[in-house]
């Protein structure tokens, strides 16, 4: 019914640039709060920042002033400008959305398929 797909992932050296999008699709009805998350083998999925429909930010302290996080409410899409990139910024980066279809009463969480992304020292 809903989908996430990310993109912009990929390689680049420390202290290079990347921009993660994640458009959703589907029977959408509302987008609530959307937001990125990062994993790395063998660890949990972490928050990276998320963002509220009506603009309000969230970041995770490794990555603020780094990271910035926004969205187009009319192309339901979210973006991660990431900025000042280092090593550890290395892992696996999955979009989050709080999405109610149409017809549905309630919100639930979506998540994309993720996407790569490699800090090269």
């Amino acid at each position: 019914q809903v989908q996430l797909v990310e993109s912009g992932g990929g390689l680049v050296q420390a202290g290079g640039s990347l921009k993660l999008s994640c458009a959703a699709s589907g029977s959408i009805f509302r987008i609530n709060t959307m937001g990125w998350y990062r994993q790395v083998p063998g660890k949990q999925r972490g928050l990276v920042a998320a963002i509220t429909s009506g603009g309000n930010t969230n970041y995770a302290d490794s990555v603020k002033g780094r990271f910035t996080i926004s969205r187009d409410n009319a192309k339901n899409t979210v973006y991660l400008q990431m900025d000042s990139l280092k090593p550890e910024d290395t892992a696996v980066y999955y979009c989050n959305g709080g999405i109610t279809t149409c017809g549905s009463l309630f919100s639930r969480e979506y998540w994309g398929q993720g996407t790569h992304v490699t800090v090269s020292s």
